[in-house]
């Protein structure tokens, strides 16, 4: 089952204004799945087939150049030798889509992008599936916790697959492969321990003291730690907002996982029912709201331009603020079925404090409409600044 991504229309502009494209993003996140489908008569070349690596190691300027028309080369980042090749013959031949490359190793990949394509690549970063996407493929969640617990990546979507299973695998592989290239860890279980216990931190600060101190490392390896993380799309940082508000506000930013599926996996929560009822509730819906804003803002080749905001004693918090360059959306994020005019306290003292405030609202988990509540399921136009 093919699902429609929200992101085709910014691909395929690419593909018409620069020679090379890459599309990046996790790994399970439909990189292959969405290039086979809009590009279905180009040559299609997966480097996960070792043959084709070895041929590829051996003579690159050979086997780039015999190959006609547009070429999709998949998992990119397992050959950075091709390219040099690849800049070669584009600059030759400046024809738009001659190349489609997809990889999820972000580091590799950007690293022989900016040695080797800087201004020649358009790229565009696909994330797990978003809930409008499973909105206009008729499949929505069946509930908020089941969408918490399964999370968003295409495979669960569309086939009968066990998450503990799925989850398992999948943090496996990028622990012993990924992190492994990145960066050199002696101790592997030490760092699987960091990255749950960051699971519990979801939707919160990051404290790198707190959590060096628990993992007894150091804060400049937790601190390296996460930017592994980051740049391998397993986590990302909302950063706070300060524009003018003095020095008295939070300067940390806060940190949330791509998928909430595995923050779950993580946490040891094994159903939805377990959900309903975890301490961690509100941080994960918080989590997964969030995450479908930065999708959103991803799907539309939008540089992501998401904050929050919380004064430094804590009596004004906004979840969620976009910001439109003359205007900022102002969101609450709230996990609960019914809405209270109380939840919209904080975005009014915030409102009051900024001058540009556009509109705000609550997002939250109930179906009765107000002026001031949005349901977590429609809330598309409201990431992507639609004016």
């Amino acid at each position: 089952m093919f699902i429609e991504r929200d992101i085709t229309t910014y691909v395929l502009k690419l593909v018409k204004t620069f020679p090379v494209v890459m599309i990046t993003g996790p790994r399970q996140s439909g990189k292959s799945t969405l290039v086979k489908h809009l590009f279905p008569t180009c040559e299609y070349i997966t480097l996960d087939n070792f043959n084709i690596l070895s041929v590829a190691r051996a003579d690159p300027i050979g086997f780039i150049s015999s190959k006609k028309g547009t070429v999709i080369i998949d998992e990119a980042q397992k050959a950075p030798f091709l390219f040099d090749t690849v800049k070669m013959i584009v600059d030759r031949d400046q024809t738009p889509g001659k190349f489609i490359l997809t990889g999820s190793n972000q580091p590799e990949l950007f690293e022989k992008v900016s040695e080797s394509l800087a201004g020649r690549v358009g790229i565009a970063e696909l994330l797990p599936l978003s809930l409008s996407e499973l909105k206009n493929a008729g499949i929505s969640p069946s509930s908020r916790d089941s969408a918490i617990h399964k999370g968003f990546m295409p495979r669960l979507v569309s086939d009968e697959i066990n998450l503990d299973s799925f989850f398992s695998s999948y943090f496996r592989t990028y622990v012993e492969r990924d992190v492994r290239k990145i960066i050199n860890i002696g101790d592997l279980d030490v760092f699987e321990t960091f990255v749950q216990l960051l699971a519990g931190r979801a939707g919160q600060l990051v404290n790198k003291q707190s959590l060096a101190k628990v993992v007894g490392v150091s804060e400049m390896t937790i601190a390296r730690w996460i930017t592994v993380l980051k740049t391998s799309y397993i986590v990302f940082t909302l950063r706070p907002y300060f524009n003018n508000f003095g020095k008295r506000i939070t300067k940390t930013p806060k940190i949330y996982f791509t998928d909430t599926g595995l923050a779950a996996y993580l946490l040891g929560i094994r159903s939805p029912a377990e959900l309903a009822t975890h301490p961690l509730m509100g941080n994960l819906f918080e989590n997964m709201v969030v995450a479908d804003a930065l999708k959103t803002q991803l799907n539309s080749g939008r540089r992501p331009n998401m904050y929050f905001y919380r004064n430094s004693s804590g009596s004004i918090e906004v979840d969620l603020l976009v910001d439109g360059g003359n205007s900022l959306d102002a969101y609450e994020i709230k996990a609960s079925a019914t809405f209270k005019t109380d939840m919209t306290k904080n975005l009014k003292s915030f409102a009051s404090l900024s001058q540009n405030v556009r509109r705000f609202g609550v997002i939250y988990s109930g179906d009765t409409i107000k002026p001031l509540a949005t349901n977590f399921a429609d809330t598309k136009d409201l990431f992507g600044l639609d004016d």
